[in-house]
């Protein structure tokens, strides 16, 4: 008997990768994504059995893999198992959980942090709670996914400004802000696709101009930003009172995995009550707490790591500027874009690469704006001089074979 199709099979998605698939076949183009690798997610990466000098990693400082980590991980499930199995509400709440929470408030100079199990469902789960169709929410339009998902969640007006754009940011609140209850700006403290920083001064001053609510999307910058790695109020001497909303993730510098945030009593008081993603889902399991509360006083105490990390990043990047390289916006914090504007020359670009042993994974829409398809290098406190010499050397070896322009 002929199996019966279901009508997903005929949603755009499979539609969508069906034709992708056709043409790399059509064109000999392997696919990049989703290949196995083994061990940790470091600086040298085993994939399919073989060694690569990994740039897709934001394990920043090194800790994913730390034994100090492991151990504490290990411990924890050793004393609560695997899971709590329950909402914190009712039974699943564990004094880890509480530790890491003061822990990240302490960090920001906060009142209070609330941890979600996941860093993508803090966003749309916290977004989608506080704010409604009678509220404004402005954001940069390089927005993370989670970010506008959360948006869509609320009901609430959206409207985005040109990245980093603050006189447009200002003109749009002047001409809306008043026709709403609440008004949110949304920016990144450091954007993962581009690597570059918001002026976060000017953000406040606009913010406080329009008597707006300022949130900050810390999920790359918290550990990467700031002479301790405590983020973007540290690099740029921000009062974190002067941020309503700090949010962050587990799963970079902190070698974990979930989501945080952070900010006032009244704020993490309501969330922890009320917001549905943290209110009937599981809680966090207890060795991902424990990973995360190890991995920020290993930061904290270590903050060579930082050093290293910022060190490394900027010659990365002034090494990538002077052999031609277009690293449209970046700043030299962890994340350096290779700009190829092409869809196909970026896989193909990544293929080659992972052949001569690099891995970088190339970006294209819908994770970047049609067009503007790059190569991403995630940097580490770990990477040496010759592993940064070497990828670049091979990447613009390769773009020059292959006819792609290097200035």
């Amino acid at each position: 008997m002929k199996k019966r199709q279901s009508p997903l099979s005929d949603h755009r998605g499979v539609r969508d990768l069906k034709r992708l698939r056709g043409l790399g076949k059509m064109l000999g183009i392997a696919d990049p994504y989703f290949r196995s690798s083994a061990g940790v997610n470091g600086v040298r990466l085993n994939k399919e059995g073989r060694e690569l000098i990994n740039f897709s990693s934001y394990n920043y400082l090194g800790l994913a893999g730390d034994p100090r980590i492991n151990a504490a991980a290990k411990e924890a499930i050793d004393c609560y198992s695997t899971s709590v199995s329950a909402s914190r509400l009712v039974s699943g709440e564990r004094a880890i959980h509480r530790e890491l929470e003061a822990a990240i408030a302490k960090a920001y100079g906060v009142d209070d942090a609330v941890s979600f199990v996941s860093g993508h469902a803090t966003n749309v789960s916290m977004l989608g709670y506080l704010f409604n169709q009678r509220d404004l929410i402005v954001h940069d339009w390089l927005a993370h996914n989670s970010i506008m998902e959360g948006i869509r969640l609320s009901g609430a007006k959206r409207l985005p400004f040109t990245h980093q754009n603050w006189d447009q940011l200002d003109q749009i609140l002047t001409k809306h802000r008043k026709k709403s209850q609440n008004a949110l700006i949304i920016v990144e403290g450091l954007y993962s696709m581009d690597g570059d920083i918001p002026d976060l001064k000017t953000v406040i001053e606009i913010k406080n101009r329009h008597n707006a609510i300022l949130m900050v999307d810390e999920a790359h910058s918290f550990g990467v930003l700031g002479a301790t790695g405590r983020g973007i109020a540290e690099q740029q001497g921000i009062d974190p009172d002067d941020v309503d909303i700090w949010m962050g993730t587990l799963s970079k510098s902190l070698a974990s995995c979930g989501g945080y945030v952070a900010g006032s009593t009244d704020l993490i008081d309501n969330l922890r009550h009320w917001c549905p993603g943290f209110l009937f889902s599981v809680g966090m399991p207890p060795s991902s707490a424990a990973a995360a509360l190890k991995a920020l006083e290993i930061a904290q105490s270590e903050t060579d790591r930082v050093t290293r990390l910022q060190s490394v990043s900027r010659y990365f990047l002034q090494k990538a500027q002077a052999l031609g390289l277009d690293t449209s916006g970046a700043e030299g914090f962890g994340i350096v874009p290779v700009m190829i504007y092409d869809d196909r020359q970026a896989v193909e670009l990544s293929n080659d690469l992972v052949a001569q042993g690099i891995n970088t994974l190339p970006m294209m829409y819908p994770s970047v704006p049609q067009g503007t398809s790059r190569l991403r290098f995630f940097l580490s406190a770990d990477h040496t001089e010759a592993m940064l010499d070497e990828a670049l050397d091979r990447l613009v070896d390769t773009m020059r074979a292959r006819k792609i322009k290097v200035a």
